[in-house]
């Protein structure tokens, strides 16, 4: 299938590794030139930058000024046609909600959605400069099932959710549709490699990370994690003109692990 991305110009954040990383590959794949931002660049991203199919900004997005400059440098090489929110992360508090600070609710804030809004912002008048286009918005099943050890994570991808839905209510007038996909678990090195979230669960409940990741993965129906390519293959095709007619939606990505309509 044609998605019709050749030549286009894709802005993904958090593009060195994980689901970030498999989305700058897949949009690469696809024909498009991918602008990502990242604290650091590993050795995928270094790679395909040095094949001229992505342009690297290091940037810290949970900083105020770092969507300007990572916006900046897609608009040096002609605009966006597409911006992909992925930049995120929890930390896992197995203490429960009175040990989350107020500093550590306010960086759970600046990383999930102010590191979503700003690039949004900024974004836009580039977006439809080219005539509209496409924002993703990377969110999580924790935004319908949220646990009691990880509030703060649970509450910004939240509002992630909500801000997608409202933003593809304004947009679409100008021909930007806006969507939001959500993962469950993703066999990301995070998760499957030691010092991971896994590592925390299994200590504070008694458990090895094996078994930790066992048991999640039993949860879901398919009986297994999702892997980054699968988060990506359908990012991108939202991303794509193949995808025009939708927006306002969520996707869950999670082997039915969430079981609501």
């Amino acid at each position: 299938m044609d998605l019709h991305l050749a030549g286009k110009i894709a802005v993904v954040t958090g593009a060195s590794k994980g689901i970030g990383f498999a989305i700058t590959k897949a949009f690469v794949e696809a024909g498009a030139h991918v602008v990502g931002g990242a604290r650091s660049c590993g050795e995928g991203l270094a790679a395909l930058q040095q094949a001229g199919q992505v342009s690297f900004v290091q940037v810290d997005l949970a900083q105020p000024d770092s969507a300007e400059e990572l916006i900046a440098a897609a608009a040096d090489r002609g605009g966006i046609d597409v911006l992909v929110n992925n930049v995120g992360g929890a930390t896992v508090h197995p203490d429960g909600f009175a040990s989350i600070t107020d500093d550590q609710w306010q960086a759970s804030w600046d990383l999930n959605v102010l590191g979503a809004v700003r690039p949004t912002r900024a974004a836009l008048p580039q977006i439809e400069r080219r005539g509209g286009g496409s924002i993703v918005f990377v969110g999580s099943i924790s935004a319908y099932l949220p646990g009691p050890d990880t509030y703060n994570y649970c509450a910004a991808k939240a509002a992630i959710t909500n801000i997608a839905k409202a933003l593809s209510k304004e947009l679409a007038p100008n021909n930007i549709r806006v969507n939001s996909v959500s993962p469950g678990a993703v066999s990301t090195r995070r998760w499957m490699e030691h010092g991971g979230p896994a590592d925390v669960f299994a200590a504070a409940n008694g458990q090895t990370p094996d078994e930790v990741r066992a048991e999640l993965a039993s949860a879901a129906p398919t009986g297994r994690f999702s892997t980054p390519e699968e988060v990506a293959d359908l990012i991108v095709f939202l991303a794509s003109d193949r995808a025009g007619n939708i927006t306002g939606s969520d996707y869950r990505i999670d082997g039915g692990y969430v079981t609501t309509l």
